[in-house]
């Protein structure tokens, strides 16, 4: 329980809600609105279409290396000055990114947008827990995230349209009018709110956390777009997990780590950060990989790529308003083992789309897949924090936050290196890159379908009675 609520002028109270939803629709919509884009922006770079999966990670892995500070830097300098300085990044990035005319400018652009797309959500997350009585805080966070879930069905529809009406450069350039009223109204309207105590910042902790992160998928980008030879992708690996093995060894003797290693004993939490980490390489790698098969595989047009992913989005809507009563009635251990099943065949039978596969039943598969992916997060999310304590459940958030985004980064970039691979092994054949796109998706899906063996860990009665695992009842 926050120790003192600020004070609110009503204008205030009643606008605040809206600023942090903007924020959030301007991440989600970016978050979407690329992947329909990219074989229009690789044409216009000289680069290869399966190759531009870059665009995409450097932004995913700048924000989970960064979620893990966002506290700590909103707390030391005010949320006001962070949230702002957020929105101006994110639109910076924005303007460089549409500026950019060589892959490796757009990379980098990407990385500025990340840091301001980190601080956005977080920040304007702690402000709306902090400004409201916690009686007002489940109608104004459903409120906040609405707009979150209006990005994905925007976002491939309106990023197909502006790629095929105009060009991908506007794409980006749509953010800057958002972000300047983002960057007023945050300097008129946000109450500049610090945290009650000064807590130390695990320094250490973070940069080996941050190393074990960016050396581990650029060892799998290595093998995808980066062509490093494998004995460099190995190193690089190896190196990645000695940072993570020296952090976790730090963390258990440190008074205040990044991360808690005790966070670990509560096996709800155990169980639903590994699954998100492995069941989210598949979900990572669907809005990737889908786009791609509709234009280069399958000749789709950019605004028909776009509007072709619209059942999956609209099916993930419907899917998450049911969710609750769905895995009340089932149990977390039976819909997560099943829906991991689901989703993993799933992502398989998009193997058999090929120029002859009837349109309506590929919508009705995506419409499926949207469905399936929508309970996974829902259910995945709720058991991992369920049964945590309030001491733990800030840290507990925290970790599941960079493991989602972490993860789907690694699911693009494993299923862009599998691209690679195999359109290189196929293309002797006649359909080389309709192949290659079958093959990556059997191959996803079965990776998707292993990760069920992780919920299977979960007891039947699982998040049936909150904070049964032994924690003490929050305050």
């Amino acid at each position: 329980m926050p120790h003192h609520l600020p004070q609110l002028a009503p204008r205030t109270a009643r606008l605040l809600p809206w600023i942090v939803a903007i924020a959030f629709f301007m991440q989600t919509l970016d978050g979407t609105i690329l992947n329909t884009a990219l074989p229009a922006m690789a044409r216009d770079l000289a680069e290869d279409p399966l190759r531009m999966q870059s665009v995409v990670i450097a932004y995913m892995l700048t924000v989970a290396l960064l979620i893990p500070a966002s506290g700590w830097i909103a707390d030391r300098f005010g949320t006001r000055r962070i949230f702002f300085g957020a929105i101006l990044l994110f639109s910076l990035g924005s303007l460089f990114c549409a500026l950019s005319t060589s892959l490796a400018q757009l990379v980098a652009s990407r990385v500025v947008q990340g840091l301001g797309g980190a601080l956005m959500m977080p920040v304007g997350r702690l402000v709306v827990l902090r400004a409201y009585p916690r009686s007002e805080l489940v109608r104004i966070m459903g409120f906040v995230t609405v707009p979150g879930l209006l990005g994905p069905l925007i976002g491939p529809t309106l990023g197909g349209w502006l790629v095929e009406y105009a060009s991908w450069h506007w794409i980006f350039l749509i953010n800057l009018p958002v972000g300047l009223l983002g960057c007023l109204a945050a300097q008129t309207l946000m109450p500049n709110l610090r945290g009650p105590e000064r807590k130390p910042f695990d320094g250490l902790g973070f940069l080996l956390f941050g190393a074990a992160m960016v050396l581990i998928t650029i060892a799998l980008e290595g093998l995808g777009e980066l062509h490093l030879p494998h004995l460099r992708v190995l190193l690089l690996l190896f190196a990645g997990l000695a940072c993570l093995a020296a952090y976790w060894l730090r963390a258990g003797q440190v008074e205040t780590p990044l991360f808690a290693p005790s966070l670990f004993r509560t096996r709800t939490f155990a169980v639903g950060i590994l699954g998100n980490l492995f069941a989210r390489l598949g979900s990572g790698a669907l809005p990737f990989l889908v786009p791609l098969l509709l234009q280069v595989a399958l000749g789709y047009s950019p605004a028909e790529a776009g509007m072709s992913m619209i059942p999956l989005a609209l099916a993930a809507m419907f899917v998450k308003s049911q969710a609750g009563r769905l895995i009340e009635r089932l149990g977390y251990r039976r819909v997560l083992t099943g829906n991991t099943l689901a989703l993993g065949f799933g992502l398989a039978s998009l193997a058999l789309a090929g120029p002859d596969y009837p349109y309506g039943l590929l919508l009705i598969q995506l419409a499926l897949l949207g469905g399936v992916n929508s309970l996974q997060f829902t259910a995945m999310n709720t058991v991992t924090l369920i049964d945590l304590d309030d001491r733990a459940a800030s840290s507990g958030n925290s970790l599941l936050s960079v493991v989602a985004q972490l993860s789907m980064s690694l699911g693009v970039a494993c299923a862009a290196a599998l691209l690679g691979g195999f359109s290189a092994s196929i293309a002797a054949g006649t359909d080389s890159v309709l192949g290659a796109f079958r093959a990556t998706f059997l191959c996803v899906g079965g990776l998707t379908l292993l990760a069920a063996a992780i919920f299977l860990q979960l007891d039947r009665s699982a998040g049936r009675q909150p904070r049964k695992a032994g924690a003490p009842p929050g305050d």
